[in-house]
């Protein structure tokens, strides 16, 4: 029996998902219809999104509307067409003069190897995660997190699964609340601890990636990437909230063994929306703190499906 664990991100901040169990696929949409300042921040090697660099400090925009994480590759980008279709009905986006354009920046994983690969989240199913969205939101393998699997390098076969997780910090009246959908190649690693949480399956236990990558030339496959959401009540200018993002980044790295490959497609964003004063220096290490332990949740609430394993089953 699968025990549902509910995350929360900040005030003003909606999350729905769309969760296809029998493709074993879905979608997660961060709803911040008003408009957040965001931010975002690239380093896999394989990454799939959708208008990042319209995030770029010095760029006309500087607030999304939404955001969406999903699976089905770059097929499942599409779904941000359902996402826009919701947020204009509600009259929101971009003031363009003839019309307003929501601004729904994208990113998806590879999860084609688990489940049906013909099936993929399209604009309907982005549509319904928007209207299923509250501030309240399911953890495991759920939305974008459904086909997500982790320790990849031997292969779908020995990978275990992973999932959606979230966190959140809270200093007086500042919040930080970070999501993340962990789709890694490597190990996710404890960082306090330094127990590898899942990788690669062995007889007796996890494996470790980067020990694989030494002793064999195959190739891993590409089927990988850890997307994060680092929200806050801290108002930022848009250089200020690119630079939230990186410090998400140093989250991935604390619990991802190794990350940011040239299999991994590791994309995080980053949105402020409040009036809080926030101190950079806190907030980046809030942010990396945070992103660290919503991948560790994320591997510890999933459940398996398609055949791999969640981390808490074998360890039952």
């Amino acid at each position: 029996m699968v025990l549902k664990s509910m995350g929360k991100m900040i005030p003003g901040i909606e999350v729905g998902h769309h969760t296809d169990l029998r493709a074993i696929t879905g979608l997660t949409v961060v709803l911040c219809p008003h408009g957040a300042v965001a931010g975002v921040d690239v380093r896999g090697s394989a990454p799939g999104t959708r208008e990042t660099d319209l995030l770029a400090p010095g760029n006309l925009v500087e607030k999304a509307n939404a955001l969406l994480l999903a699976g089905g590759s770059a097929f499942g980008l599409d779904a941000a067409a359902g996402v826009m279709r919701y947020l204009e009905e509600k009259g929101f986006g971009f003031d363009a003069g003839v019309a307003r354009v929501p601004i729904v920046p994208a990113a998806v994983i590879f999860d084609l190897g688990i489940g049906d690969a013909k099936t993929r989240p399209g604009p309907q199913d982005g549509y319904r995660a928007c209207m299923a969205a509250g501030e309240e939101f399911e953890e495991g393998s759920v939305g974008a997190g459904t086909g997500a699997t982790v320790g990849k390098a031997l292969g779908i076969a020995r990978a275990t699964k992973g999932g959606l997780g979230s966190s959140r910090r809270q200093v007086g009246g500042l919040v930080l609340a970070a999501l993340a959908v962990v789709n890694a190649l490597g190990d996710v690693v404890d960082p306090a601890t330094g127990r590898t949480l899942a990788g690669p399956r062995g007889e007796k236990g996890f494996l470790s990636t980067t020990r694989i990558l030494e002793q064999t030339a195959m190739k891993p496959p590409a089927f990988n990437t850890t997307l994060g959401v680092v929200a806050t009540n801290a108002r930022l200018s848009q250089e200020q909230a690119h630079k939230l993002a990186q410090r998400g980044q140093d989250g991935v790295t604390q619990s991802i063994r190794p990350a940011h490959t040239p299999w991994d497609g590791d994309a995080v964003f980053a949105l402020s929306l409040g009036e809080e004063k926030g101190d950079m220096a806190l907030l980046g290490a809030l942010a990396a703190e945070a992103m660290a332990e919503a991948i560790l949740k994320a591997i510890n609430t999933a459940w398996g499906l398609g055949g791999v394993p969640a981390a808490a089953e074998l360890a039952a």
